[in-house]
């Protein structure tokens, strides 16, 4: 072993370590971040959603069922957000936000923000819509680093079919349909 190490030059060494290097690092590079929709209409993308499912999530741990998002025209390019769910003892979880348009060619990407002081929003966070029903029936959200994800439907449910597609968008889109958890829209309710 000695001998063949004796034998390489420093250059190929240096080399080797710099090829085995960049493999492990290619490795652990993050991937493409998902392609959102084309266009997005926002006046017909603005009221009542019901989450069908989601990436689990620590702002959402408390929520047991009835998850929904309404979102309304606030004026000066801003949308109203509002987050509602009902927890297990049967009181509702609500969170009031703003979300700017960060993309106004496509109206796709947006930033959301539920923190506010002394009238500045703060804590920003990714909002992309990746996949939507040509009549607004449902969406797909997500984040570039694919750490959240939303199913959205102004239905409470939606039929196998629809579901067949958003799933293949979820894949579609570099998303795994198994981290998504179903969200029951009343209680007890069997998926």
């Amino acid at each position: 072993m000695i001998m063949i190490f004796n034998k390489l030059s420093k250059k190929t060494v240096l080399a080797s370590a710099l090829v085995l290097l960049l493999t492990c690092c290619a490795l652990h590079a993050p991937d493409d971040p998902p392609a959102t929709v084309s266009r997005v209409d926002l006046q017909r993308y603005v009221g009542k959603w019901y989450e069908i499912a989601h990436i689990p999530n620590r702002f959402q741990r408390n929520c047991s069922h009835g998850t929904t998002a309404e979102y309304r025209q606030a004026g000066t390019g801003r949308i109203a957000v509002l987050n509602r769910c009902i927890r297990a003892d049967g009181s509702v979880d609500q969170a009031a936000g703003i979300a700017r348009i960060v993309d106004p060619d496509s109206n796709a990407r947006l930033q959301v923000s539920f923190v506010q002081l002394l009238g500045i929003n703060l804590f920003w966070g990714d909002y992309w819509i990746l996949g939507l029903d040509s009549g607004y029936n449902y969406a797909f959200v997500g984040d570039p680093g694919r750490k959240y994800g939303w199913i959205l439907s102004r239905k409470p449910e939606l039929g196998a079919v629809d579901m067949a597609r958003i799933w293949g968008m979820v894949q579609q889109q570099g998303y795994n349909p198994d981290d998504f958890s179903l969200t029951d829209q009343v209680p007890g309710q069997s998926r």
